[in-house]
């Protein structure tokens, strides 16, 4: 007597959710933020005692949290507030926070690959204050070897001495916070620049030569149409940009979206669904690649790759140590995440009381490590299965063997050698596909 196994089907491709709501979607890291943990601090700064990892790169990212004004779509930590003394403060605070850090062995006379200013609104400082911090932080760990520098900026705040001051500290990419080249849009989602200063800054910008110019986009932004997203996606493609980076909108919960929403009792976000803000990426991506740009994230198009690097993001994606510093920011070293105060006059108190400023941490287990470099990696649209073989000692097609052929299934990923390709449709939207990875303890829910 024989038996036959009948082949397992397919699985169905699910059915997401179409509506905006408010949620995080954007998946930024890996356990989620929700799992670090204060009691998980003192192990954090011990491991600051030890050497680093072997073979491990450091970079540097640093938090400037002010800006002219809260966009109402902001979930990060920033102050428009703050007068020149709370600035200089804060400018202190940061400094004595990084003297601390440069001195534990975990340093190992490294010096850092890369230096990355966030915000916030890094460009809102002032030449002799921007002057003030870098040349602070150089002091204490040399920039010498430092391959990229990347500074964010807002177009408004870009006076041509300051982009000079700028270029002059070393910054090699410059990340202009365009977002849509529409006054009305810029307006009404509460972005402080309009289309005059975009184009007055971008034109400077090139002149003086920074070696790389990145451009942010946002599709999808409250009063966004068809006509205004192909307005704005000419627009940025006949700046000839060298990278641009487009995001689909999301509503986090600390948004002033959201608080509108709240205080209607609307559930849905009055912004784009997800379905047209993936179509309109979709469309920006082949308006870029008519021209000869290279679509190389789930974010990213780029000009010559083989030129345009953006190596923060390879190093955030591969596991370097990342020492950040500044209220709220986080990082990652020696094995641990770690995320500083997210409050000003908590994270500068700490800091002047000679204490470092750490508010939560976590020290993922060895498949959590794995996790998280995969799926990150994930949003570059491919990942080698040799290299994480190698690295991690589990093929990765046998280590996520379930997920993977869900996703192939559902026609998202193709699995061909040891290249395991995310298709343009998974591509649009792998931040929610990446939950499949997840481990069942770590999954919050997916928005859209």
């Amino acid at each position: 007597m024989s038996t036959t196994t009948t082949p397992e089907a397919p699985a169905a491709k699910p059915v997401f959710q179409r509506e905006t709501t408010a949620g995080n979607y954007f998946v930024a890291n890996y356990p989620p933020f929700a799992f670090w943990k204060k009691e998980a601090v003192p192990d954090f700064l011990d491991a600051l005692e030890r050497g680093p990892r072997p073979g491990v790169p450091l970079g540097l990212y640093t938090h400037i949290p002010f800006c002219r004004k809260r966009c109402h779509f902001c979930y990060f930590r920033v102050y428009t507030d703050k007068d020149a003394k709370a600035i200089r403060s804060y400018l202190d605070a940061v400094l004595k926070e990084f003297t601390v850090y440069a001195g534990k062995p975990f340093v190992g006379g490294r010096k850092p690959k890369f230096v990355y200013f966030g915000g916030g609104t890094p460009s809102y400082l002032s030449p002799d204050q921007l002057k003030y911090l870098t040349d602070g932080m150089k002091s204490l760990l040399t920039w010498d070897e430092v391959e990229e520098v990347t500074f964010e900026a807002e177009p408004g705040t870009l006076t041509d001495h300051k982009l000079q001051a700028i270029r002059d500290l070393g910054v090699t990419r410059l990340s202009l916070g365009i977002e849509h080249f529409d006054d009305h849009i810029l307006e009404i989602n509460g972005r402080a620049h309009r289309s005059k200063e975009i184009a007055r800054a971008y034109e400077f910008a090139r002149e003086i030569g920074f070696p790389q110019i990145n451009i942010d986009l946002i599709a999808g932004m409250v009063e966004e149409t068809e006509d205004k997203w192909k307005e704005a996606v000419a627009k940025a493609v006949a700046l000839k940009p060298d990278s641009v980076t487009i995001y689909q909108m999301e509503v986090p919960y600390n948004t002033g979206i959201f608080k509108q929403m709240k205080a209607e009792g609307k559930l849905v976000a009055p912004v784009a669904d997800w379905e047209t803000k993936r179509r309109w990426v979709d469309y920006a991506y082949g308006e870029f690649e008519k021209v000869g740009y290279t679509v190389t994230s789930a974010t990213t198009v780029v000009k010559d790759p083989a030129k345009v690097k953006f190596l923060y993001r390879e190093g955030l994606f591969n596991g370097a140590d990342i020492l950040s510093v500044g209220v709220a920011s986080f990082g990652h070293l020696n094995g641990y995440h770690y995320q500083n105060h997210h409050d000003f006059d908590p994270y500068v108190e700490a800091v002047n009381a000679g204490k470092l400023p750490v508010y939560r941490a976590l020290e993922p287990a060895p498949d959590e490590h794995y996790i998280r470099e995969f799926i990150l990696q994930l949003k570059l649209g491919s990942v080698n299965a040799g290299d994480f073989t190698k690295k991690f000692g589990t093929d990765p097609r046998q280590q996520f063997a379930k997920p993977l052929q869900r996703l192939q299934d559902w026609g998202f990923l193709t699995n061909g050698g040891d290249r395991i390709g995310v298709t343009r449709e998974g591509l649009l939207q792998i931040d929610r596909l990446l939950h499949e990875f997840f481990k069942p303890e770590h999954e919050t829910g997916r928005y859209a």
